[in-house]
C-alpha cells in the first residue's frame, strides 16, 4: 500500500477517535458536575486554612498526572491569582503511603492518580483518611471524593482526569473571592464585580447564599468541559493529515532502530512525562528529556534556560531519531533552540503547538505541526493530550501490513 494511501487509512481512524471522546468527556462531565463544583468548595476551605495538596502517582502514567497537578496549582497560568501549596510524591521516593505518612495531616488535601493499580497509593489514601485530610481518587481507591472513569479506552481516561483536575484548579478560585462561604469565616458582603463581570458572573453573588455560587460553578464546570470537548475536536480534525502522516514518520523511526525524545516546559513537561509512558507500555524507545532535573538544573545554572533542550539533544540525539516538542505558545525559546539543534543533528521533529503555533507554525520549524488555535492554556493541554494519545495510537495501526 502506497504511503499517501496509508495515510488516508490513518486519517479515518482519526475521525473515528475523535468521535470517541465527544460522546465520553459529555456522560463524565454531564453526571459530575454537581460534585465537582462541591469539591472546589471544599477545597477552598482547606487551602484557606493553611492545608497543602499532595497528587500521587505511582506508575509512570499516574506520574505524569501528579506532576501535572503541582505544576498548575502552584505555578497558576491566570492573571492574578495564588499559588496554592501542591506537591507530587511518586514512586521515585518510595512507597507511596511511607512519603505520605511523613508530611500529611488534618488541614490537607490528597488526590490520587490509578490508585487500583498500586498498593501503596491506596495505602496512602488510607493514610490520608485516618489524618483527617480531604481525599481524591481519579480511577479506583476508596476515598471522600471518588471519580469513576469509563475504563474502556485508558487514554481517554486520562484525558477526562486532566480536565478535571485542570476545572478543579481553575474553579477552586471563584470561592476566594467569597471569603464569606468558607469554613470559619463570617465576612458576608456583596461582591462589587466591576469590569470583570461578563467573566465570572457568579462574583457578584451575596457572601451567605452558598447554593447560588456552587450552581454557578457547577455551570462554569459544564462550560469548560464542553469546551474542552469542542476544542479536542477541532484540534484532531484539523491535524488529521498531519497527525498521519506524523505516525508514519514515527513508525519509520522504530522500525529501523530509532527513538522518540520527548520535551516541553511546565504542563507540557508532564505531558511529555505521558507520551514516554504511553511509548514504554507499547514497548516503544523513548527518552523524555524534561526528566533529569540534575541535568536540567546544571545546563540552565551554567549555560541558560534556553539550552536545557538542545544540550541534550546534541547528547542523545542520532540521525532517523525523532523529537517531540510539546509548546502551548509555539515560541518558547528553549524548544525552539532543541527543534533547530534536532534538524542540525538529522532528527525527524513532530511539534504541537497552541494559540496561532507561534514561531514554530509560522517558520516552519517543525517538519509535522499540529496547532491547537486557543488561547487558553488549560484547554490547549488537554486537546493536545488527545493529540499525542492518538499519534501513539496511529502508529502501532501503521505498523500493521494493511497500511503499507
Amino acid at each position: 500500500m502506497s504511503p499517501a494511501t496509508g495515510t488516508d487509512v490513518l486519517g479515518v481512524r482519526v475521525e473515528d477517535l475523535r468521535k470517541r471522546r465527544l460522546a465520553v468527556g459529555t456522560a463524565f462531565f454531564g453526571s459530575e458536575a454537581e460534585r465537582i463544583a462541591r469539591l472546589c468548595h471544599r477545597m477552598a476551605e482547606r487551602f484557606a486554612r493553611g492545608g497543602r495538596l499532595f497528587a500521587l502517582g505511582a506508575d509512570p502514567a499516574a506520574r505524569s498526572d501528579a506532576r501535572h497537578v503541582a505544576v498548575e496549582f502552584v505555578h497558576p497560568v491566570i492573571v492574578g491569582k495564588r499559588a496554592l501549596p501542591a506537591l507530587a510524591l511518586t514512586a521515585e521516593g518510595g512507597p507511596l503511603d511511607t512519603q505520605l505518612g511523613l508530611l500529611v495531616d488534618e488541614r490537607d488535601m490528597v488526590i490520587a492518580f490509578s490508585a487500583e493499580r498500586d498498593r501503596s497509593a491506596r495505602g496512602a489514601l488510607e493514610v490520608a483518611r485516618k489524618r483527617g485530610s480531604l481525599t481524591i481518587s481519579c480511577g479506583g481507591g476508596e476515598a471522600d471524593w471518588a471519580f469513576r472513569l469509563p475504563g474502556r479506552d485508558a487514554s481517554i481516561d486520562q484525558e477526562l482526569v486532566e480536565t478535571l483536575y485542570h476545572v478543579l484548579w481553575e474553579l477552586v478560585h471563584v470561592f476566594f473571592e467569597h471569603r464569606g462561604l468558607l469554613e470559619g469565616r463570617t465576612e458576608r458582603r456583596v461582591q462589587d464585580t466591576g469590569a470583570s463581570s461578563f467573566l465570572y458572573p457568579f462574583l457578584g453573588e451575596q457572601e451567605h447564599d452558598l447554593e447560588a455560587v456552587v450552581a454557578d460553578v457547577r455551570a462554569s464546570v459544564l462550560a469548560k468541559a464542553e469546551e474542552a470537548a469542542h476544542l479536542r475536536a477541532q484540534t484532531l480534525a484539523d491535524n488529521r493529515s498531519e497527525l498521519a502522516a506524523g505516525a508514519i514518520a514515527l513508525r519509520d523511526c522504530f522500525e529501523e532502530g530509532g527513538r522518540l525524545l520527548a520535551l516541553g516546559n511546565g504542563g507540557s513537561a508532564t505531558d511529555a512525562m505521558d507520551v514516554v509512558a504511553d511509548l514504554h507500555g507499547a514497548n516503544r524507545p523513548a527518552l523524555d528529556l524534561t526528566e533529569d532535573t540534575g541535568v536540567i538544573t546544571a545546563i540552565a545554572n551554567d549555560i541558560g534556560t534556553e539550552a536545557i533542550f538542545s544540550r541534550q539533544v546534541i547528547a542523545h540525539g542520532r540521525p532517523g531519531d525523532v523529537l517531540l516538542a510539546l509548546s502551548t505558545s509555539g515560541g518558547s525559546a528553549n524548544v525552539i533552540h532543541a527543534l533547530a539543534e534536532a534538524r542540525r543533528c538529522g532528527l525527524i521533529t513532530i511539534a504541537l503547538v497552541g494559540y496561532d503555533g507561534g514561531r514554530i507554525y509560522e517558520q516552519r520549524l517543525a517538519d509535522h505541526v499540529i496547532v491547537t488555535h486557543s488561547e487558553h492554556i488549560p484547554r490547549i493541554q488537554e486537546a493536545q493530550a488527545s493529540a499525542y494519545h492518538v499519534l501513539c495510537e496511529l502508529v502501532e495501526m501503521a505498523a500493521a501490513p494493511t497500511v503499507r
